[in-house]
């Protein structure tokens, strides 16, 4: 909110442009266009499946549309509601989830990345309602995803949830552009450390650190990986074909267990770039975003954590998660519809709006209505004394 000539603060509740809000909306959907695009040149000329990218840069498409009209008209329900349905799709999914049902879950599979997700969406409804006992209540789901974790996984699958909570109860002391700027080193050291240890550059005493953490057998994936890329480095080997041309190596699934390695593999180092570049989009609209900084710096922690989980394991093995990662950005980077209509009245009303106390910033509703002050023209009297000019008012007024 900017202040006007009088000290307050203008009718505006957003305090981001509309110009800078449509650039980021643009950035997406270039960015997600060239990824489409790029997995189809890759897959050209070669028996490639492109339909898993093509149906993960959709689900990415939808989720985010479905968050940003429903975090427009509930915005706190909304959050709730992700994050109630993230904790269930990871208990009760066969196959891929955290079901009894559905074999021996992976530490950083699908499962562990619903989670994550629901704890990301349980702290932006937090943070979207007033400071007291609601706050507290909606930091309730997201300690049942780090419980669900840690009991049917095993403890490393609740530390990303956890961390996604601490970054949460810190994100109200840190101001937003550093805080993003923060998790973007965090997302790049990780990036950094998986292409290292999948090219065998890490030093001896770095990589005693890693041991069996990820396991041999995912090194070994890596590093063939690593070895498709630098053979394939403009087109890769297309989309679909690390499974094939490793030798039943990478398992049933035919995955490198690392989205970052798999991607450099199948569709060279333009879909890192791509890939990188999705990233970075999500960051760059949560830096635009009219919402409160804690709520944004929440989402952005819950969408970092999925980045580093989906580098170290098949966080992005399902549609799902590519869509409730969409779904997240998108409740956090939406206008609320109620502050557009607050503009309006303040506009033909003449009232404006300022923060309610130095906790504002803390809650997307923390404002209070104020008049201005009624300042009398240079010329005319004040309300309430009597005009010397006026012959019936003032002090010579006949008897």
């Amino acid at each position: 909110m900017d202040r006007g000539a009088d000290g307050m603060m203008s009718p505006a509740v957003s305090p981001t442009p509309p110009s800078r809000a449509r650039t980021a909306n643009v950035a997406g959907a270039v960015v997600l266009g060239c990824c489409a695009g790029w997995a189809l040149v890759s897959a050209t000329g070669r028996t490639s499946r492109p339909e898993g990218v093509l149906l993960a840069v959709l689900a990415v498409a939808a989720g985010y549309a479905c968050g940003r009209i429903a975090g427009s008209l509930l915005p706190v329900a909304a959050a709730a509601a992700a994050a109630l349905g993230g904790l269930g799709l990871a208990l009760l999914s066969p196959g891929d989830g955290l079901s009894p049902g559905g074999g021996p879950p992976e530490r950083m599979g699908p499962g562990t990345a619903e989670l994550t997700l629901a704890a990301g969406a349980a702290c932006c409804a937090a943070w979207a309602v007033r400071p007291g006992w609601r706050r507290s209540v909606l930091h309730l789901p997201a300690a049942g995803a780090a419980a669900a974790g840690c009991l049917l996984v095993g403890p490393a699958a609740a530390v990303p949830v956890v961390l996604v909570v601490l970054g949460s109860l810190a994100a109200g002391r840190v101001r937003r552009l550093p805080g993003l700027a923060a998790l973007a080193l965090i997302a790049a050291a990780a990036a950094g450390c998986c292409w290292a240890l999948g090219a065998g550059a890490l030093p001896p005493g770095l990589l005693g650190a890693f041991q069996d953490h990820p396991p041999t057998h995912r090194i070994r994936l890596w590093h063939q990986a690593v070895r498709l890329a630098a053979a394939h480095p403009l087109r890769g080997v297309g989309p679909g074909r690390f499974g094939e041309l490793t030798a039943g190596a990478a398992g049933p699934d035919g995955t490198a267990h690392s989205a970052l390695l798999q991607q450099a593999a199948e569709q060279g180092l333009p879909g890192v770039v791509l890939l990188g570049a999705v990233f970075g989009w999500l960051l760059y609209a949560l830096w635009r975003s009219p919402r409160a900084t804690p709520l944004v710096l929440a989402a952005g922690a819950a969408l970092t954590a999925l980045a580093v989980e989906s580098m170290a394991g098949e966080a992005l093995g399902s549609p799902r998660v590519t869509a409730c990662a969409g779904l997240l950005a998108g409740l956090a980077t939406a206008r609320r519809a109620d502050a557009g209509e607050t503009g309006v009245r303040v506009a033909a009303t003449g009232v404006g709006l300022r923060p309610a106390g130095p906790r504002a910033p803390e809650a997307d509703t923390a404002f209070r209505v104020v008049r201005p002050r009624k300042t009398p023209h240079p010329g005319l009297p004040e309300p309430g004394k009597p005009d010397d000019r006026d012959p019936d008012t003032g002090p010579g007024r006949a008897a």
